[in-house]
């Protein structure tokens, strides 16, 4: 396919902190772009789970599409499996590719910066795939976590900022809301 030329320049957008929202923040941003035409590829690293977003952005294809880089179980710090780095190193390759293909006018790396800070990725091969990234593509990363060279090199950072959390009074995960 030809390079897609919807967007005149491309930036890096980082969506980090404890808060809730930064993966709704990129779908909403992948939706909008979507009503613009744009095609958006969406990499979930850590994510094996079925989460009703997947569900959502396919109700969007063929101008948003989502792929998966973790195992039906979460990922525990400190007890790193082998296949969760196999995982995410197999992820970004195709993140890579989705980049360099020029299929898309927006790559997501959703949780790539938690996957930094787990040690599944190496931050010096993130900072390569922004430097990288075609001129006329906006790239997105999510996760907590970011290290300090992610948030120098990107051109927008917002911090999601934990105030008050029901999860603090058992509040469990509800479909639609946040799976």
């Amino acid at each position: 396919m030809a390079e897609r030329s919807g967007l005149e320049k491309g930036y890096v957008q980082l969506y980090t902190g404890n808060g809730k929202g930064k993966t709704t923040a990129a779908l909403g941003l992948a939706m909008r772009a979507a009503g613009a035409g744009l095609r958006t590829y969406i990499g979930q690293f850590m994510k094996g789970q079925h989460y009703s977003e997947l569900d959502a952005v396919r109700m969007f294809e063929p101008l948003i599409e989502i792929e998966q880089y973790g195992q039906p179980q979460f990922c525990v710090p400190g007890k790193v499996l082998p296949e969760d780095v196999g995982l995410a190193s197999a992820g970004l390759e195709k993140a890579r590719a989705a980049i360099s293909g020029g299929d898309y006018d927006i790559v997501v790396l959703d949780e790539v910066c938690t996957a930094l800070y787990f040690k599944l990725l190496h931050v010096d091969d993130i900072l390569a795939v922004m430097k990288g990234k075609p001129e006329k593509m906006e790239l997105i990363l999510t996760g907590r976590y970011a290290p300090d060279a992610l948030i120098a090199a990107a051109d927008l950072v917002t911090e999601m900022k934990e105030i008050k959390h029901y999860y603090q009074n058992e509040v469990k995960s509800r479909k639609g809301i946040e799976n």
